[in-house]
């Protein structure tokens, strides 16, 4: 499986980026596609899931009520609509795949929010 992102870059407080993430290889499985971060000095942490047939989603904490996941089956693709955006959301964001009982990683996108 490959997980190729787009839609990182630089914006202002208070607005707003999409992130997209599309997966290739075999993915025509049950799966989990989602975000996580990573900010300087700090651990990876949760952004948000969302399964593939349930639709459950999960987000972390600090971005509930300002992020929105969604996703395309058919296309296997992840969007995470980031709105309302603080510095403190400044980080690279991974794009995560969890099937067959294992992770997959993007490469890495960077968000930067400025005050």
């Amino acid at each position: 499986v490959q997980l190729q992102a787009y839609g990182g870059g630089l914006v202002q407080a208070g607005g707003y980026l999409t992130l997209s993430c599309a997966a290739s290889g075999n993915v025509f499985v049950p799966n989990t596609m989602g975000w996580y971060r990573q900010a300087p000095g700090k651990q990876r942490e949760l952004v948000a899931t969302m399964g593939s047939y349930s639709g459950n989603t999960k987000y972390g904490d600090s971005v509930k009520g300002r992020f929105t996941i969604s996703r395309d089956n058919a296309q296997n693709t992840v969007s995470l609509r980031m709105d309302n955006l603080k510095p403190e959301d400044s980080a690279v964001y991974y794009c995560n795949r969890w099937q067959s009982n294992r992770d997959y990683w993007g490469p890495g996108t960077l968000v930067t929010v400025s005050s």
